[in-house]
């Protein structure tokens, strides 16, 4: 595993991070061993939320805190772990949001299905435009200050969001965000028109994620063919394959297979590699539901595709920007 300083931070993390979103995984005690699995293969960033659960169903809400909650138990000390708030969890009028009456009450919560008195870096969801955004960063320096997160950082912020929010931090005395994390990937290149260079030039850090594109550049769908049986996209998502596998996604797949196969690597490996290849990323997040899918991420690392290849992956993906969600 290669290990790298977050941002500006001091605090060494691991190239993959692993997510626990959880989208394929119905059972609790293999989402547990998929955990302890990335731990063994040498990633030490758990990245969680309070609304993830099993099969990423808000139903299931909080399971995700509370199986990493049991493998904390042993390894607290030797993980960092980001947990975030933001998304609804619930019906009632402050049951979602960043106003200082919801993360305070959602970081206890946390705490709580985490059994841990602190998580190391609490990261802001979404843009909460209700709310001043002093209010929001005054209530996250709260939490530092409190001990019950060590950092800060947001998610799904545009850039002038988070230099706005760098700002207000500074005037104010705040603790400064450490990271953004955002979508990146071969088929969403959003990241590279505003946010990179806000990285050149306030050296935060960021997270990225979805590499795979939500599974499409998995290597487990082949242009022209049929999503495989039981896969996401001849299940839950049937209805959005052939919309997603269009001839860009088609282009992109192809180059990637020639590209794994003249390193003796994976597709998945390989779209991985490309995103840790641009120098603003930390980290990138991978969403494995099984110990046999962090095998195949943890080769994503330790090696890097060729400039002439990274060349002409930009270019079969050039203007891609497309969410999925």
């Amino acid at each position: 595993m290669e290990y790298i300083n977050f941002g500006k931070a001091g605090v060494k993390v691991s190239r993959l991070a692993l997510g626990l979103g959880f989208r394929g995984q119905s059972d609790r005690a293999a989402a547990q061993r998929t955990i302890e699995h990335a731990i063994e293969l040498g990633i030490n960033f758990i990245d969680c939320a309070n609304v993830y659960g099993m099969n990423d169903d808000r139903a299931n809400a909080g399971t995700s805190e509370e199986i990493l909650g049991r493998v904390l138990k042993s390894h607290r000390d030797d993980l960092f772990i980001s947990s975030k708030v933001f998304s609804p969890i619930g019906t009632g009028p402050n049951d979602q949001g960043a106003s200082r009456y919801h993360i305070m009450r959602e970081i206890d919560r946390t705490l709580g299905r985490l059994d841990t008195d602190h998580v190391d870096v609490y990261i802001l969801h979404g843009f909460d435009e209700t709310t001043p955004l002093d209010e929001t960063l005054r209530a996250m320096d709260d939490l530092v200050t409190a001990g019950k997160t060590r950092y800060v950082g947001v998610s799904n912020y545009r850039a002038w969001q988070v230099v706005k929010s760098l700002w207000t931090q500074d005037k104010n005395g705040l603790d400064p965000l450490i990271t953004v994390q955002n979508p990146y990937n071969l088929l969403n290149r959003d990241l590279e028109l505003e946010m990179f260079p806000a990285v050149q030039s306030h050296g935060f850090g960021v997270m990225t994620y979805s590499p795979l594109a939500v599974g499409l550049l998995s290597g487990a769908y082949v242009p022209g063919e049929s999503a495989p049986a039981g896969s996401l996209y001849a299940t839950v998502r049937a209805d959005r394959f052939d919309t997603h596998m269009d001839e860009t996604t088609r282009s992109v797949l192809d180059v990637l297979h020639e590209i794994a196969n003249a390193h003796g690597k994976t597709v998945a490996q390989t779209a991985t590699n490309w995103v840790l290849s641009h120098p603003e990323v930390s980290v990138a997040i991978t969403g494995g539901d099984t110990a046999e899918h962090m095998d195949d991420n943890i080769g994503a690392v330790g090696w890097t595709i060729t400039d002439e290849e990274r060349q002409q992956l930009d270019a079969v993906s050039s203007g891609g920007r497309r969410v999925l969600d």
